[in-house]
């Protein structure tokens, strides 16, 4: 029975304690024994049968249950910046690599449990790492950040303590303060002749220019973040690497070259079985998978990726970049239930994770789920919140607020304020289509709205990849409006026959309203009536209200031209009911109109 002290943690197998910093970290049980072996045993590797036997004596387990070990093991060591210490050794077992200098089986006569790690900081300083560490692992962020900040002024702070005061920056809501820590603990591993621990920083700082919109800033990063790891492409560095280097190809709309990126990161991360980089590479994988068509396989994958990175022990950027990854192919693909339930569970998530305010992209994904069920004051107050916080972590998302803040409008029927939140869109290069079309249509433009979705299904980046279906639903619509017939014809059987890449129950509604449309210029009404029903029924599947209603207008106006005023009247009763719940001007009135045309027949029949 030893007491094994290495970087900032103290293992004491008689007291079965393990503490980080002087902080207990109260691992379970067989992670303390997974890490007590291995600290007794560092000078070899152990084979996954030895440590199936040690840990689980006389039971018959999987290898699954080591994994799942290893990798609780593995987070936390992370919390002391340790992580790559464990090393997984593909089809043979595992090795903690510790420097033996830095490890002893006895507790060192200072009492600071720092001593053996710490830059010999002044008493403050000292004081204030151990406070923003421990505030770090408490998930305070604020109180982790200004401690950092403080002892920082008093000493100069380790490389990995810049790395942990970059994180709660981040989570205070200000990534763009976080790139000097992260410049600076580039350099602090560089001159340490770790070099590819400083690629890990290095990454960090790709992502936070890409998310800014600083593409040839984040190239650069990614481009010193490829020269520190080198060879080492059985890394986590690399892994992590790989992974951005997806969305770096996404960005220059290259979907194939990020898919296989994607796919690259995702092996290693499940080799090493680091459920950050594997989570991290498969959500990626998934969303590449969506942009090229195979829908199935990429939501499943990407739905696996959040359940296996969040039931790990990951940061919350990580998470956040889980969810939001999740959350943008949803929206984009009109899967409004899924997005309804992912924002949920997101906005709980944050919650436990310690932050206080939600980020501009968890504002916008809610903004426009409320937006699509109707709750349009709060919709547009979100997105505007939503807005004001994107200018400072995700200023490229911008557009897409703009679009979403157009939609709002468009339901409510402000079409002044609609077109000029989606002319704004397009002004910071976002798309505003499907709904700049619909507002077009509404303003009797109905040649303008077909030329500008088939303008945008020419686009090649991921919006435009993802958002295919809508786009091609509702340019059906709208060529069966403008007497293009035969085009509205081959865009309904495009959808029709790939019922695995299309789903998604908003494209089947907009496909049956596109069909009605068809059987109206046809003058076949009986058959445009099944399909506002099955359109109405979609609709109110997914909770979609304002479409719901919508569809429910067109379908009482038509049965009034069929002269089934009951079935007329007994829609528009639904429609207003949801009109004054969702407070649309627009609905209330069309509804009112309808309502006067059948009592003044009502009036005139004998």
């Amino acid at each position: 029975m030893g007491v094994y002290r290495f970087g900032a943690f103290e293992l004491n197998e008689e007291a079965r304690g393990l503490r980080l910093a002087g902080k207990d970290l109260g691992p379970q049980p067989l992670v303390f024994d997974f890490l007590a072996i291995l600290l007794r045993h560092q000078d070899r590797a152990l084979s996954k049968a030895e440590l199936l036997d040690t840990l689980w004596p006389g039971v018959t387990v999987t290898e699954a249950s080591l994994q799942r070990v290893a990798s609780l093991a593995r987070a936390i060591l992370r919390q002391g910046d340790m992580e790559a210490a464990l090393r997984s050794l593909p089809r043979f077992g595992y090795r903690l690599c510790l420097d033996p200098s830095a490890v002893s089986d006895r507790m060192p006569d200072s009492a600071d449990p720092s001593a053996a790690h710490s830059p010999k900081p002044g008493r403050q300083a000292g004081v204030k790492i151990l406070a923003a560490r421990a505030a770090v692992s408490a998930r305070k962020w604020h109180d982790a950040a200004a401690s950092f900040a403080e002892a920082d002024a008093a000493d100069e702070l380790l490389a990995a303590d810049l790395e942990q005061w970059a994180l709660a920056i981040e989570c205070c809501g200000r990534p763009r303060d976080a790139v000097p820590p992260l410049t600076r603990a580039v350099a602090a591993y560089g001159m340490a002749g770790q070099r590819l621990r400083a690629a890990h920083p290095a990454v960090a700082l790709a992502r936070i220019h890409l998310e800014r919109g600083e593409l040839a800033v984040a190239k650069g990063w990614h481009t010193r973040a490829a020269a520190l790891i080198g060879a080492a492409s059985t890394s986590r560095e690399y892994g992590l690497w790989c992974w951005m280097g997806s969305r770096v190809a996404a960005a220059e709309g290259e979907p194939e070259r990020a898919l296989v990126l994607a796919e690259q990161a995702y092996t290693v991360g499940r080799d090493l079985e680091d459920p950050v980089v594997e989570s991290l590479g498969l959500v990626y994988r998934g969303f590449f998978k969506l942009c090229l068509g195979e829908t199935g396989s990429g939501l499943e994958d990407q739905d696996f990726a959040a359940a296996l990175g969040l039931s790990s022990d990951i940061d919350p950027v990580v998470g956040g970049i889980l969810y939001c990854n999740i959350l943008w192919a949803c929206r984009n693909f009109g899967d409004w239930t899924r997005a309804d339930q992912w924002t949920l569970g997101y906005e709980r998530w944050c919650s436990a994770c310690g932050l206080e305010n939600l980020t501009g992209s968890c504002r916008l994904h809610r903004a426009e789920v409320l937006g699509v069920q109707g709750t349009l004051k709060q919709a547009e107050q979100m997105v505007r919140d939503a807005l004001d916080q994107l200018a400072t972590d995700a200023p490229w998302a911008t557009g897409d607020a703009l679009r979403v803040l157009g939609d709002i409008h468009l339901a409510a029927g402000d079409l002044v304020e609609a077109e000029a939140a989606y002319r704004a869109a397009h002004a910071v290069g976002w798309d505003p289509q499907p709904g700049f079309a619909l507002l077009q249509l509404k303003q009797g433009q109905a040649e303008a709205a077909y030329r500008g979705l088939e303008r945008s299904l020419l686009g090649t980046g991921w919006p435009a990849l993802q958002r295919r279906g809508l786009l091609l639903a509702t340019l059906a619509k709208v060529a069966a409006r403008t007497g293009r017939a035969e085009r509205a014809k081959e865009i309904i059987a495009e959808l029709e026959t790939q019922p695995r890449r299309w789903p998604m129950a908003s494209i089947q509604a907009l496909t049956a309203e596109a069909k009605a449309e068809l059987f109206i210029a046809d003058d076949r009404p009986g058959e445009a009536v099944r399909e506002l029903q099955i359109a109405c029924s979609l609709w109110n599947e997914i909770g979609s209200a304002i479409n719901a209603a919508d569809a429910g207008l067109s379908l009482a106006t038509l049965l009034a031209q069929l002269d089934d005023d009951i079935g007329a009247e007994l829609e528009l009763g639904t429609v207003q009911s949801i009109a004054r719940k969702v407070d649309s001007p627009r609905l209330l009135r069309r509804g009112e109109e309808l309502k006067a045309l059948l009592g003044a027949r009502k009036e005139t029949r004998p």
